[in-house]
């Protein structure tokens, strides 16, 4: 059973930035469309990256122009460069395969807030 372990959050104040780390364990990392997702309090979680296998990327609108998804299939690794963040990304922040296939890992918690 793949595990997803996810890392890099923390507190940030608006116009920050940070980079999350998302290592999958125990599968073909590479073949999967990989994606990362966000789940504020009272609201269901939401897709706001995914990346190819070949690195093709798409993103949310609300997140287009600050967010960028990268991998690096030799490490299973995906990331998360956010910038510019805005209180309204405070949430925990998950990967998965997208759509996501595979058990949730814990999650990393970021809180955007002066």
């Amino acid at each position: 059973q793949v595990q997803l372990v996810e890392s890099g959050g923390g507190l940030v104040q608006p116009g920050g930035s940070l980079r999350l780390s998302c290592g999958a364990s125990g599968r073909a990392f590479s073949i999967y469309v990989m994606g990362w997702f966000r789940q504020a309090p009272g609201k269901q979680r939401e897709l706001v990256a995914r990346i190819t296998s070949g690195g093709s990327t798409n993103y949310a609108d609300s997140v287009k122009g600050r967010f960028t998804i990268s991998r690096d299939n030799a490490k299973n690794t995906v990331y998360l460069q956010m910038n510019s963040l805005k209180p309204e990304d405070t949430a925990v922040y998950y990967c998965n395969t997208s759509p996501a296939i595979w058990n949730w890992g814990q999650g990393t918690q970021v809180t955007v807030s002066s």
